[in-house]
């Protein structure tokens, strides 16, 4: 890694028989998908054999001479970090996407002391990057200057944004429906019966922290009956961690709330935290809800309801809109909106029940 920026895998060292498990786990096919494209056999489509060139590269394992061809060109990714597992799982998908149209990925996060957005950027432009998808990025803030985004379109390299729609960059945008996910998880809790539903989100100056409030306050106006400012009095903006989560849940317990949606699932894993280290419980005394349905969170004690992302579909929607517009054939540059889906699990039921 240089300056935040993950390079190839050496190839001194490389295993000289690639392993069959190996490449068919990191391209997502079958062990014998994976002998075909190296025996140069036919009956692979184009797509899931630049998926098994590039785990051969990954994995940093030497392409057989009859396999080896150019790179249709470098593409970088640029995310926020890495320990939000959510980030994580579009780089996979984002990765394998664009070794189905040929390229190879650039991975580039925003470490804390590290280098800035702006920084790696200008890394990726001096290493002849083909275009470039930003998740979560400065995009997100409306504090930030919308500016850099023209200028990097001015020097003629294509770029796709990825959460955080903003209407003073022109570019394409995709994003899941935020509004429509808090409202389905307000609508799930009063279903269960809870009257007093909180909501921990991140700062507001982020779109998706905004758009999540707005669905929220909207949601318990309309299915609670509250007034504007009674609804906003149940939004507490901290930060997107573990922490962040806990010190919102411990405002939203002392307003009286018995459900807990949270704009994501650390966030949601904080709120459980809080609410055990007053003696309560998960979901007998409150319910909490979580969003992004990261990998792993299934597997939580409670398992966690949550909002899932539709990650498979926006990943493939961001890198097929730059391929689109890296060919010169862009389509209409707005924002593409995915729809949630509710995934309920353990961490909610109805108030004052205690599962024995």
């Amino acid at each position: 890694m240089v300056g935040g920026v993950t390079l190839p895998l050496p190839r001194d060292g490389a295993c000289a028989v690639p392993r069959l498990a190996d490449l068919a786990l990191q391209a997502g096919v079958s062990e014998a998908t994976v002998s075909r494209v190296l025996n140069g056999k036919a009956g692979v489509a184009a797509p899931t054999r630049h998926r098994v060139l590039a785990a051969l590269d990954v994995l940093g394992y030497e392409r057989p001479v009859r396999l080896r061809q150019r790179s249709a060109g470098l593409v970088g990714l640029v995310i926020p970090e890495l320990t939000n597992p959510i980030f994580p799982a579009f780089a996979q998908v984002i990765e394998q996407v664009l070794a189905g149209h040929g390229y190879t990925p650039v991975l580039c996060t925003q470490m804390p002391g590290g280098a800035t957005e702006d920084e790696l950027v200008e890394q990726l432009e001096q290493r002849g990057v083909t275009g470039i998808i930003f998740m979560s990025g400065l995009h997100a803030d409306t504090a930030e200057d919308p500016g850099r985004y023209a200028q990097l379109a001015s020097r003629g390299v294509p770029f796709v944004l990825i959460n955080g729609f903003n209407e003073r960059i022109d570019a394409h945008f995709v994003s899941p429906d935020d509004r429509s996910a808090a409202r389905m998880a307000v609508r799930h809790l009063v279903d269960l019966g809870h009257e007093r539903v909180g909501l921990a989100v991140g700062p507001t100056r982020y779109v998706p922290s905004r758009r999540k409030a707005e669905g929220f306050t909207a949601a318990v106006q309309s299915m609670l009956g509250l007034t504007q400012e009674q609804a906003s009095e149940l939004v507490t903006s901290t930060l997107f961690t573990v922490e962040g989560g806990q010190v919102a849940a411990g405002a939203l317990l002392d307003a009286g709330c018995t459900g807990i949606v949270c704009a994501s699932d650390l966030m949601a894993l904080g709120a459980i935290r809080a609410v055990r280290g007053r003696g309560l419980d998960v979901p007998g005394d409150v319910s909490v809800v979580g969003f992004d349905d990261s990998p792993l969170i299934a597997f939580t004690d409670p398992p966690l309801t949550t909002v899932r992302q539709p990650v498979q579909a926006m990943a493939t929607a961001a890198v097929d809109a730059l391929i689109e517009e890296i060919g010169g054939n862009p389509v209409q540059r707005t924002e593409f909106v995915f729809q949630p889906e509710l995934v309920v699990r353990g961490s909610t039921g109805a108030p004052g029940v205690r599962v024995p």
